[in-house]
Formats: structure tokens, sequence, C-alpha cells
């Protein structure tokens, strides 16, 4: 176990490091920055530009591919240097400097564009940044410390539609000044993250990882690494995109102006369960809850599927985050319990490619659903797959009971 940074002591609130709550400062500001933008870009789409529901799906899938195939590599070579922050540092970077393009775009090819690249400064920090995070948390303290992290990411995703209903109502729906107010946050994440994270030092002895995707590396996650990670894969299939709640919301009878409340609902109830839940997970078995969460997604499709009114939408907006708030920062945690130290990067970098392709395919497919036979039959379907993704690890719990019973010796199974 890596120890705290020098600099970084455990004395932060709720005994965490310091360094900690500022990598959530980041993640915070640059979600207000993203989410200021992506509440609103499904209806700039539609409405403004002209695109299909389709076409949403495609670039909301390519998009969010894109950023955790980039997770790989980047993971990779984290693990190569013996370094997180370097490549933490780019790709915060990259994304500041992008939000200026959406909204100079004149066409949906170059927001197509804009996203893409935005989605690949998100690719290149994030397993990195994940590997900090399980670099630096105490022993016994990853549910917590992940927690933590994803309920200040999760505040900045409900802070930003939130500014983005303000001003869309004092612009008169101004979409582009609400797109430039969006860059501020994005610059101000790069500030903290450059002063205000210092890395931990490398442990003396810790072995030297020099083809991190070799098959040899790869061999070394262990079999329950590979389970969580084919599990978690599977999951991913049944929760496509958000801009679907946002298309159905609008369905519903939302107006435009209010359209970014949407993912204010959805992130408010994630970040107020994202750190209690990921605090329970570090002291009951996490595929529990794990569970759990696969169980509220099922509930959160039906009634989405279901539901005629705002009122009831809101409802399966409400159940979306809390699946989020039981699922996300836990299979962090999980992945950093089953992957050895010097390949957290790479462990971190396979397990968000594999959730990127299932995202795209799963966003791509949504979308089909939608044009071809309407938003019920969209949320029904990630039922089914919900289902059957519990199903699954049923049967996964049964022939590996120690699966997820974590504890500051590691994982068994």
């Amino acid at each position: 176990m890596t120890a705290p940074a020098t600099g970084s002591p455990v004395n932060g609130p709720r005994g965490l490091p310091r360094t900690i709550w500022a990598l959530g400062l980041v993640s915070l500001f640059m979600d207000v920055s993203s989410e200021m933008i992506h509440s609103l870009l499904p209806i700039y789409l539609v409405s403004v530009m002209g695109a299909s529901a389709l076409t949403v799906g495609v670039i909301e899938g390519v998009a969010e591919a894109t950023a955790s195939i980039t997770k790989i590599f980047s993971g990779a070579i984290s693990d190569w240097m013996g370094q997180r922050k370097v490549l933490a540092v780019i790709g915060y970077g990259l994304a500041a400097i992008t939000k200026p393009a959406f909204p100079l775009a004149n066409s949906v090819v170059w927001l197509v564009t804009a996203r893409f690249l935005d989605r690949i400064g998100k690719g290149i920090r994030g397993a990195p940044r994940d590997a900090l995070v399980a670099d630096l948390a105490p022993p016994g303290m990853r549910g917590a410390a992940f927690g933590l992290r994803q309920s200040l990411d999760t505040v900045g995703a409900f802070l930003g539609p939130a500014l983005a209903i303000l001003l869309m109502w004092l612009t008169l729906d101004n979409f582009r000044i609400v797109f430039w107010v969006a860059v501020i946050p994005a610059f101000l994440s790069v500030a903290v993250l450059v002063f205000g994270v210092s890395e931990p030092e490398r442990p003396i002895g810790l072995r030297k990882v020099r083809a991190p995707l070799s098959l040899g590396e790869l061999s070394r996650m262990g079999t329950a690494y590979w389970w969580i990670t084919s599990l978690a894969t599977a999951f991913t299939l049944a929760r496509f995109s958000e801009a679907f709640l946002i298309l159905r919301a609008q369905q519903a009878g939302l107006a435009i102006v209010l359209v970014p409340l949407v993912l204010v609902v959805m992130n408010v109830t994630y970040a107020l369960a994202a750190y209690p839940l990921g605090a329970l997970s570090d002291r009951i078995n996490k595929v529990t809850v794990l569970m759990a969460g696969i169980v509220v997604l099922v509930a959160a499709d039906l009634v989405l599927a279901i539901g005629g009114s705002v009122g009831v939408v809101g409802i399966g907006v409400v159940l979306w985050g809390l699946h989020m708030g039981f699922t996300q920062g836990l299979l962090a945690s999980l992945v950093a319990e089953t992957s050895p130290p010097e390949l957290r990067g790479t462990g971190f970098g396979v397990f968000n490619m594999a959730g990127g392709v299932a995202l795209l395919m799963a966003s791509i497919v949504a979308g089909y659903l939608w044009d071809a036979a309407g938003p019920a039959t969209t949320f029904l379907a990630g039922a089914g797959i919900a289902v059957l993704t519990l199903a699954a690890l049923v049967a996964v719990r049964l022939r590996l009971p120690r699966l997820g019973a974590v504890r500051e010796g590691g994982l068994g199974a």
C-alpha cells in the first residue's frame, strides 16, 4: 500500500488525505464546466442543429467510447512511468482548452469534433487519476476515498446544469453564452490540480513495469479482476448515455429552459449517495452493495418506460442517480483492490476501455430503439440487460463466495 504523499497527511475531514479532497475539487470544477455544456447539448443538437435521436446516441456513444479507449493507454503509460499526475494534468488541460470550441462551433461536425477532443482529455486523465486515488487511500478506506471523490465530482455535475438553467433564463435561451461561461471552471480545475495535488513517492522495492499491456503483465491481474471487469462491462450495456434521460423529460413535457434540471436531480441524488454507500462497502461485502445497485437500475428503467408525466420521469431520474451512487465508486474500489499496485493504471485503463465500448454499443442501440419503437422500448431493453447482469453476478458470487469481501489484506477469491 502506497503511503500518503509528503505534505498530504491523513488529517483531512473524515480521515482521508487532503490530496484526495483536492482531486475531488479538480473533478468538481471540471464537471461544472462539462455539465453546463452537456446538459444542453442534446437539445441544442436536436432543436437547433436538426440532429436526430440516433445521431445524439452515436455522438454520445463515440465520445464516451473514445474517452474509455484512451484510458487504457494513459493508464499503462502511468504504470510504465511510475507517475500519475503529469498525465492527469495533460488530460485536464486538453479538456480545458477544448471548451471554447463549443460556443464557436457552427455545425454538427464541429460540435462532434469538440466533443471528441474533450473526451480524449477525459480519457487521458481518468485512469492515472483513479490510480492516484488508490495509491493515496488509507488501508481499509478505498471505498470511502472513491466515494468521496465521486461525490465531489457529482456535486459539480449538478451545479453545472443548475448554472445552465439560471444562465438560460437570464440570457433568454442563449446557448452560446452559457457555453462561454463554462470555460471558466475548466481552467480553475487545471489550476487546482497543478498547485494543490502532490503525488506520493514510489515505494522502495515496488516492481518496475516495462510492458504494462503485454500478456505477461495482464495475466498478473488475477481471476477476481477479470470477473469484475467482465461483469461491469455487461452492466454498462444496461446503462446508456444520460442524454436519453434529458430527451425523455423533454418528451414528457419539461420546458427547454428547465431541461438541465434532469441532470441536477440525478446528480444531487448521486452525490448524496456515493460517499455513504462507498463507506458502507468498506464494512460489508461489496458485491452485495453492487447487486442492490443493479436492482435500483431495473426499477429506474421500468419507471422511465411507463412514465407519462414529468413527475413520474423525475422519480425515474432519482432512481437512476441512486443506482449510480451504489455502483460507480464501488466498481472503481473493486478494480483498485484486485489490481497489483504497480499495474493499477493499466487495471483502470482496461476496465474503462471495456466499459467505453459497451457504452458506445448501448447508446447506439438506445438511439435506434428510440427512433424505431419509442422511449418505452429503449428503457425496457435496459431493464432486461440489467436483470441478465444481476443473474450473472449471482452465479459468480456462488462460484467465488469471497469476491467483494475486501479487507486491508486485499481481496480474497
